[in-house]
């Protein structure tokens, strides 16, 4: 499945770990924070467990790992939760509070996990995470992470760029990120993004790494915002492009 993983240090101590697979139209981000308590924010699904280990290894021992960090419960996100757990025996595995409830204490996972709300905050030591709730953006579980520090935002699946992307992007993917949220069928409404575009607009980070693409500066961002604002890109009857049907069939 991964064609070829590579590290990139994105910002001061973050390192981005991209994957480029075979078969999937988009990269696999996950971010890799070097600190007192080193974090690593997505898993990456687990048949990518040995290229992520790997990649981290260039940098840290995995054993050493206290945060791992679920910004929603989907296999990008957190398919090598159990394996990453495993190996660091002192992680704890951060999640929204509401995926804690309904998805992580209810699951087959043995290590520690914490369900944290808006506003709380992870010191890691010199990089600190704040977590922001973003509800169906784009699943129910949704939150973001913001690290102080850099002024690096995490925003899982949002700001993504299709295909094969350098570490940092500056050039303006912003209609293609919407003719493949829409095609893919990701979100299920644009409300709750523009909301939440809002609330970032207003955060005005320096950084942005989403989980697939390169990492965007902070005047890079502003045509993404504008698309996800002006552009039609919420679910429209396909899901990765393959057409529903609108009718139930006859009896």
């Amino acid at each position: 499945m991964p064609r070829h993983t590579q590290i990139d240090e994105v910002a001061p101590g973050i390192y981005r770990i991209c994957t480029n697979t075979t078969r999937a139209t988009v990269g696999f981000n996950q971010f890799l924070i070097d600190d007192e308590r080193p974090a690593l924010i997505h898993t990456g699904q687990h048949p990518l467990y040995e290229a992520v280990r790997g990649a981290i290894a260039e940098v840290i021992d995995p054993g050493r790992l206290e945060v791992i960090v679920v910004p929603h419960f989907e296999g990008d996100e957190c398919g090598g939760m159990g394996r990453f757990g495993a190996e660091a025996k002192s992680a704890v595995l951060a999640c929204s509070a509401i995926g804690a409830a309904i998805n992580l204490n209810q699951w087959d996972y043995a290590g520690p996990v914490l369900g944290v709300r808006d506003g709380d905050t992870l010191e890691l030591g010199e990089h600190t995470l704040r977590f922001l709730e973003t509800p169906h953006v784009h699943h129910w579980d949704s939150m973001m992470v913001f690290e102080e520090a850099t002024q690096s935002l995490f925003p899982a699946d949002l700001f993504l760029q299709p295909g094969e992307q350098p570490p940092v992007v500056r050039d303006n993917l912003a209609t293609e990120m919407c003719d493949w949220y829409r095609s893919a069928g990701l979100f299920a409404a644009e409300a709750p993004v523009v909301r939440v575009v809002d609330r970032l607009e207003r955060l005005d980070p320096a950084w942005v790494h989403p989980m697939h693409g390169g990492s965007l500066p902070r005047e890079a961002l502003a045509p993404y915002a504008d698309a996800l604002r002006t552009k039609a890109y919420a679910f429209d009857g396909s899901i990765f492009g393959r057409e529903l049907a609108s009718e139930l069939p006859a009896g």
